[in-house]
Parts: structure tokens; C-alpha cells; sequence
């Protein structure tokens, strides 16, 4: 009796193998078909016991299905399943579908980083940087498909904030720099400079159909990394997290003031205003002639209510460079905002003489200042006839004021 038993049993498991069988050879035809959902539907019926065939079947299996996946853009389902064809014919010593594996791998990541470049295209950031993501999985030493996983993280939104982070720490990791060394020649016929590798570009100088060949490095990504580290950090309001990212962002690029100036914004955030000061004195004194460097401390300090201090910046900035328009118009927008701010206290008060006497102080100084704004507007507007930006801020600062002369002469410059 119990060798009816056994004899039953390998019966049971030759009929098993032959099902198997007959289902990827099915599959296998369907592909040659062209018909990669009908392989994929007659592979589902051997997929339960396929870890009990051979090593030769299931290489065949693992290879048809990876092939199926692919056709389909099914591109996790379709690595898993080359990998698997390397590892059982890795561990069998038989090779006969791993060269195709190893090829179709290879064809996966071109496929994956020209779906990630179309989902970008498509504003489907989320989809593509993951796609980029395991492009690089698939070859690590193009750190490149990494560091746009990232970014496509990024501009996916606070969701994926996460993730772009986790993007970003792999690439310190990895310590990638993205520096690339340019090859250009002008070209004899346009005139124009072109980009070309560096095979190419020597041979049309020496041709003689270009010129000037140079040479130039790009920089390096890193400082930006990590800025970027700490910049998600105080997007999703862990300071603590930021800080200690900025430490990081500043060791690896001590000369960058911008990380001084976001560093010392994030201090006046979470109220330590002292820290700020210092902050702002210390990019002061990296950077005294930079007028876009002295612009942005005038920012900052107006978005936190600093008028003086803003006003300050603004002045510096335009005594390095005296025609610095943005740095004009916000300076007027200083006095404009201080005027602005006295009409809460204007709309309070009631109709008593001393009320009255309160409400005219007011309003003679508030007007002062938009006098004072219109003021720096106009001596901008000498040199700069046309500008939209100061002859729309000077457009509205003479229609608050209620003199009509001024707003209808704007107008006509405007063209209205």
C-alpha cells in the first residue's frame, strides 16, 4: 500500500510539471504572437507552483514573463522578473535566457527614464520620480537618474516631501557632485556656440567648420543638495530639522550667502530675533558690494516688518548700483506699507475733536509718506520712461492720494 502512495504522488507532481509546461510554451507562442496580455493571462495559471519546477523552467517562465511585463510598461513586474531569470540560472550554472534578461534590463532603464521624461511633461511629477527612482536602482552609477528623481519629488508637492528628502540623503550618501566638464565650438557658419561631446567637437575644428573650442566645468550640485535638505525641512515646519541642515548646506559651502540669509529667515520664523541680527550683519560683511545680496536683506526684513532696517538695505543697494529698479520700487513700497499701516488706527477712531485732531495727524503723515514714495518713483521713471512696474505703483500711490493731476498724467504714460 505505500508504495501505491508514492507512485500516486509522482504521478501527481509529472502531471503538475507538464501543466506548467504546456501554460509558458502558451505564453511563449502568445508572445511571438505579439499578444503580450493573452502570455500574461496563460503564465497566471503556472505562477502558484513554479517555485517547485526545475531551474530550466522557471528561467523560461521568469523570461517570458518579464518580456510580457515590458510590452505592457509594467516596470516593476518586469525587473522583478529579469532579476529572477539571473538569479535561478545564476545559482543553476545554465545561462540560456539570462543574456536576454541582462539586455532587457538595460532596454527597461531607457524605457523608464523616457516615461519619467514624458510623466514630467505631463506635470505627473510623482509617477516619473518614481520611475526615475528605480532607473538608477537598475544602474547606480548613473547617480543622474537619482538626483532627478528628486527634483521631480520636489515638484510633486508637500506629499512627496518625503521622499525627495529621502532622494536627497541617498545622493549625499552616494556623494554625488553633478559637475560636468562643457565642450563647445562656435560654429563658422552661424556664429552661434554649440555644445558637443568631445569626439565630435574636435573633429569639426579640426574640419574647420568650427571654432574656439573650449572647455568648461559646471558646478557642482552639492551646496544645492543640501540646500535644498533644509529647505523642505522648514516647508514642513521642522525647524530643528532645517537648522541643523543649514549647519550642514553652510559647512559644505561657507561663501554661499543666501544660505546665511535662509538660515537667519527661519531664526526670525520661529522667534529668535537676536539670532536673526546676527545672521543678517554676518551676510552684510560676506557680501558689502552686492547689491542683489543687500536686495534680498531688504526683503527679508520687510516681510518681517523691519522697515528702517529694510529701507537701509535698499539704499545700499542702490548706491552700488543706482539704477537697481526693483530695489526703487520697493523702497517706495517701504514708505507706501507705513502709510498703510496708520489707516487701521485712521478707521477707529470716532468724531470727537480729539478724534478728529488724531485722525488729521494721521492722515497728513500718511500721506507724507506716500508723498515720500511717489518721490523715489519719479526720479526712477527719468531714467526708466516706460517701466510698467513704477508707472503702475505710481498709478496707485497718486489715486490714494486723491490727486487727480498726477494720476491722470500717469495714466497717459500708460497709454490708458
Amino acid at each position: 500500500m505505500k508504495t501505491k502512495i508514492l507512485l500516486l504522488l509522482a504521478m501527481s507532481i509529472s502531471i503538475v510539471g507538464i501543466a506548467q509546461k504546456t501554460e509558458i510554451k502558451a505564453a511563449d507562442k502568445a508572445m511571438k504572437n505579439g499578444d503580450a496580455a493573452a502570455a500574461l493571462s496563460a503564465l497566471e495559471g503556472a505562477s502558484s507552483l513554479i517555485g517547485s519546477a526545475d531551474a530550466k523552467m522557471q528561467a523560461q517562465y521568469y523570461s517570458v514573463l518579464g518580456n510580457a511585463n515590458l510590452n505592457q510598461s509594467k516596470f516593476k513586474e518586469a525587473i522583478d522578473a529579469f532579476n529572477k531569470v539571473l538569479d535561478v540560472e545564476g545559482a543553476s550554472g545554465k545561462k540560456k535566457y539570462s543574456a536576454d534578461a541582462s539586455q532587457k534590463l538595460q532596454q527597461v532603464t531607457a524605457d523608464l527614464v523616457n516615461a519619467a521624461v514624458a510623466d514630467n511633461n505631463n506635470k505627473a511629477y510623482k509617477e516619473g520620480a518614481e520611475k526615475l527612482y528605480m532607473a538608477y536602482k537598475l544602474s547606480p552609477k548613473d547617480t543622474v537618474y537619482l538626483y532627478f528623481a528628486a527634483s521631480s519629488a520636489v515638484n510633486a508637492g508637500p506629499d512627496n516631501y518625503d521622499q525627495a528628502i529621502q532622494f536627497y540623503n541617498e545622493l549625499k550618501d552616494v556623494n554625488y557632485d553633478g559637475s560636468e566638464v562643457k565642450f563647445t565650438a562656435v560654429n563658422v557658419a552661424t556664429g552661434e556656440v554649440e555644445a558637443l561631446d568631445k569626439t565630435t567637437r574636435d573633429l569639426y575644428v579640426k574640419a574647420g567648420t568650427h571654432k574656439d573650442p573650449k572647455e568648461e566645468k559646471t558646478p557642482s550640485r552639492k551646496s544645492e543638495i543640501v540646500k535644498n535638505i533644509a529647505l523642505i525641512y522648514q516647508e514642513q515646519g521642522k525647524n530643528d530639522e532645517a537648522l541643523a541642515a543649514y549647519e550642514d548646506a553652510i559647512a559644505s559651502n561657507p561663501n554661499d550667502v543666501n544660505l546665511v540669509l535662509n538660515k537667519a529667515n527661519l531664526y526670525y520664523k520661529i522667534g529668535d530675533k537676536d539670532k536673526f541680527k546676527e545672521l543678517m550683519a554676518t551676510a552684510s560683511e560676506m557680501a558689502p558690494d552686492n547689491a542683489d545680496l543687500l536686495y534680498n536683506i531688504g526683503v527679508i526684513n520687510m516681510e518681517q516688518g523691519n522697515l528702517e532696517e529694510a529701507r537701509d538695505a535698499y539704499k545700499k543697494a542702490l548706491d552700488i548700483d543706482p539704477n537697481y529698479i526693483n530695489a526703487q520700487l520697493n523702497l517706495s513700497t517701504s514708505y507706501v506699507n507705513e502709510g498703510n499701516g496708520l489707516i487701521d488706527e485712521m478707521n477707529t477712531l470716532g468724531t470727537s475733536r480729539a478724534d478728529t485732531a488724531r485722525y488729521e495727524e494721521l492722515k497728513s503723515k500718511k500721506d507724507d509718506l506716500f508723498k515720500q514714495g511717489a518721490k523715489i518713483l519719479e526720479a526712477s521713471l527719468l531714467k526708466n520712461p516706460g517701466n510698467e512696474g513704477i508707472l503702475a505703483q505710481l498709478k496707485n500711490i497718486y489715486g490714494a492720494l486723491g490727486d487727480n493731476d498726477n494720476f491722470m498724467r500717469i495714466k497717459k504714460l500708460i497709454g490708458e
